[in-house]
């Protein structure tokens, strides 16, 4: 469930930003907006009598399911896959009037798999000289074939599908249980399902809602950072040890960066505290549908600047007090549990690695929680990693460096950031460092860097690169390894060429 969340998140988290643009533009443009624009905001007639279209109707209908298809299809089978699964999920799309998100997130990698299938029959049988009038007319027939299979018979059943999720959301409203969904969310969020839950299912329903009203509660169910940051205060004044000393920092970690996955170890450490997690999950709920608040885009990361930024007018007040709320509820619960069980708590380091191995990789802001280096270079010996200095055999100079996670995003990107600063003040103004999503990884970089569970991954994507296992992104020893392998290999190779 994890790597399939992961899949999900990683076909919408590029296209973010898509999907603030149009909250943006729906906020300024539309005919109730502070700004109306017929053309843009798609309400009126032009010049020549004809209704405008907008951007506001298009954006959602055709351009975020084919931005996500296009992730997808890439994703599977890279530029070919991407290709064949845009046009795959356009005859999703025009099979209904509803947004079709469910509907790319389904047709897009089963159109570039069943891409990739198809060419392995004929892989190394093209006579010379025909490779391109193959590839191209298969490619193209094999889209066409899957748009017109998706217009009669995918189309349909997502519309269905799509259907009978809103009115299930519709009915929770309607009948004031929609807070129970905290029950399965907050515990979700700490075992990391909350990618699935809140970008494959909530932001596709969200987005729809907010097209028909201006703004959803959707999106908001899992992005609310009152919850953590109580379970944080509470350790402030009643935790212990490393988890009192961290909590601060970790708290602004996640409420101004909107990095929630800092507080997870937190709760592992206490699984108990999950109550007051809930709890808290439940009044900021509670709180959207009394006030009859939401948001009109997606807030990501979950920072209460994103949430702020995506609150149209008439909503400020809910979405404030749910967000204060749910913290305070949070933390008077937790604080309660902690102070009933003042007995050492559990070790904040077996924690974080819990949520490492619960993960499946690198969290990009357990560095903070981690061990110092001398703690976390006894933890590689122990784990049987080499130092990348101490890799026998001679090695090639360095030129381009892959940091690969799940998304290519949070993990990759704090890390990919570290490392260049430390290439940079090393002088080596040659050596490009990256931060890419494992499935997009290739064979073109001399030395990837992965977490340790990723590893085996990335060696069948870059199988000529050299690889570095880390177990942490922010801070980790193998960094230094790798700037001294530079003064090593790249030294050699400068002065070999000369």
């Amino acid at each position: 469930m994890q790597k399939f969340g992961t899949f999900l998140s990683g076909m919408i988290m590029p296209n973010i930003a898509a999907f603030i643009a149009w909250g943006i533009i729906t906020a300024l443009f539309i005919e109730k907006g502070p700004f109306p624009v017929g053309g843009l905001g798609g309400f009126g007639e032009n010049e020549a009598g004809a209704p405008n279209i907008g951007l506001v109707g298009p954006m959602i209908r055709f351009m975020l399911p084919l931005l996500i298809a296009a992730q997808g299809g890439r994703m599977v089978y890279g530029v070919r896959g991407a290709v064949v699964a845009v046009v795959a999920t356009m005859g999703v799309i025009v099979s209904t009037d509803q947004p079709m998100f469910l509907g790319a997130l389904i047709m897009a990698p089963l159109a570039a798999w069943v891409m990739k299938q198809i060419d392995k029959l004929w892989d190394g049988k093209i006579k010379p000289g025909f490779e391109m009038l193959v590839n191209n007319f298969s490619a193209g027939i094999v889209a066409a074939a899957l748009a017109v299979v998706g217009f009669f018979a995918f189309g349909p059943v997502v519309e269905a599908v799509s259907r009978a999720l809103g009115n299930g959301v519709d009915w929770l409203v309607d009948n004031g249980v929609l807070p129970i969904a905290s029950i399965l969310i907050e515990p979700a969020k700490v075992l990391f399902l909350n990618n699935a839950i809140n970008h494959g299912v909530l932001t596709p329903l969200g987005v729809q809602q907010a097209a028909e009203t201006g703004k959803s509660i959707l999106f908001l169910l899992e992005a609310n950072p009152g919850p953590g940051l109580g379970v944080l205060l509470a350790y402030m004044l009643f935790g212990t040890g490393m988890a009192r000393s961290t909590a601060p920092g970790a708290a602004i970690i996640h409420f101004f960066g909107g990095i929630h996955e800092i507080y997870f170890p937190f709760v592992l450490m206490k699984p108990i505290l999950l109550l007051g997690m809930i709890a808290g999950g439940m009044v900021g709920i509670g709180t959207l549908v009394v006030f009859d608040a939401g948001l009109r885009a997606p807030a990501a990361p979950g920072s209460i600047i994103a949430v702020l930024a995506q609150t149209p007018g008439d909503s400020f007040v809910g979405v404030i007090l749910s967000v204060l709320l749910a913290a305070a509820t949070s933390f008077a619960i937790c604080s309660l549990l902690l102070k009933l069980d003042r007995k050492k708590g559990g070790d904040l380091g077996e924690a974080t690695a819990e949520m490492e191995a619960m993960k499946g990789k690198r969290s990009s802001v357990a560095g903070y929680l981690s061990p110092t280096d001398e703690a976390q270079e006894d933890q590689l010996e122990a784990a049987g990693l080499a130092h990348p200095g101490t890799h026998a055999g001679a090695r090639k100079p360095i030129h381009r460096i892959a940091f690969a996670c799940d998304a290519g995003m949070g993990s990759s990107a704090m890390g990919a950031s570290v490392l260049r600063n430390k290439i940079k003040k090393a002088g080596f103004t040659d050596v490009e460092v990256q931060n890419v999503a494992i499935a997009n990884l290739t064979d073109d970089v001399d030395l990837v860097v992965t977490h340790q569970d990723l590893t085996p991954r990335a060696r069948t994507m870059s199988p000529s690169a050299e690889h570095v296992s880390v177990d942490n992104f922010m801070n980790s020893p193998q960094y230094d390894g790798i700037v001294e392998e530079l003064k090593t290999t790249n030294a050699q190779g400068s002065s070999s060429s000369r």
